[in-house]
């Protein structure tokens, strides 16, 4: 009786792709790189605050804009931001450019 041949490894390898079971990279992934707000953003009303809070704390805006749709948003501008109302309370405050 003959001795069998050795099988080689890249035989082994070809047919364990074939089959699914290779050997992989380890997965790559995105990094999400968190950024922490601007300094700035502690200068503005946060979400919740009613108008008569805003108006008391920062004065009184130097543009109000009439509100518009429904629910009714209404915006103030101030020197360097502007702040959203849903009804009497902040939905939003962004920065100036």
């Amino acid at each position: 009786m003959r001795p069998a041949a050795p099988i080689s490894t890249a035989f082994i390898l070809a047919f364990m792709s074939v089959l699914g079971l290779a050997p992989s990279a380890p997965a790559a992934g995105d990094q999400l790189k968190m950024v922490p707000p601007p300094a700035e953003a502690a200068n503005r009303p946060s979400r919740g605050v009613s108008m008569d809070k805003v108006q008391a704390t920062y004065g009184a805006p130097t543009r109000k804009i009439a509100p518009v749709g429904q629910p009714p948003i209404e915006r103030w501008e101030y020197p360097t931001f502007t702040v959203y109302f849903e009804y009497q309370k902040v939905i939003h405050s962004v920065a100036n450019p």
